[in-house]
């Protein structure tokens, strides 16, 4: 079996045959051994013995690795599983700035913005009042106006969206 895994950051293929592993391309006799009990493991490679702890983490393959009191992040995916996930990153295309939504229900009073319009990061682009309170919301990021969907005097739900960016850099 062939697993291509990341330790701190470092990509290193593994390889398990019978006997052994091969890291990198080089062959070594490994032995993994549980101590009755514990969370310890040990393991022998080349004729050497560490202690290690493994303990999961939030995403599939991810652990934490405790190998003679040194600490890894480890992420551990057999090579199908780490194509699919390469591949995905690989075509994972921004879509520029989060859109504005409205944070809760409310209705739309002002709209500060229109198609084409440049905003920077932090400019308001739509009021809403929710809770007799108006509310001021902005732009996450720097860019240019892509799509309105909001409109003065029309009541929103939570999470609706009413103003959709591009990414551009702006002139200063």
């Amino acid at each position: 079996m062939r697993y291509l895994v990341d330790v701190d950051g470092e990509r290193v293929e593994v390889r398990l045959d019978g006997d052994g592993v091969a890291v990198g391309g080089e062959h070594v006799r490994a032995h993994l051994a549980d101590v009755e009990g514990t969370t310890v493991r040990l393991v022998t490679i080349g004729g050497v013995q560490h202690r290690v702890v493994v303990r999961r983490g939030d995403a599939r393959g991810r652990y934490a690795l405790w190998i003679d009191g040194w600490r890894f992040e480890v992420e551990a995916l057999d090579e199908r599983a780490r194509a699919i996930q390469d591949l995905a990153a690989a075509t994972a295309q921004s879509a520029g700035p989060l859109p504005v939504t409205a944070p809760m229900p409310g209705l739309i009073v002002r709209v500060a913005v229109a198609v084409g319009d440049r905003v920077r990061s932090g400019q308001g682009v739509v009021v809403m009042e929710a809770m007799k309170m108006e509310n001021e919301l902005r732009a996450p990021a720097d860019g240019v106006v892509r799509a309105v969907r909001a409109e003065a005097g029309t009541a929103v739900e939570k999470g609706t969206v009413l103003v959709e960016f591009e990414p551009v850099g702006l002139d200063p």
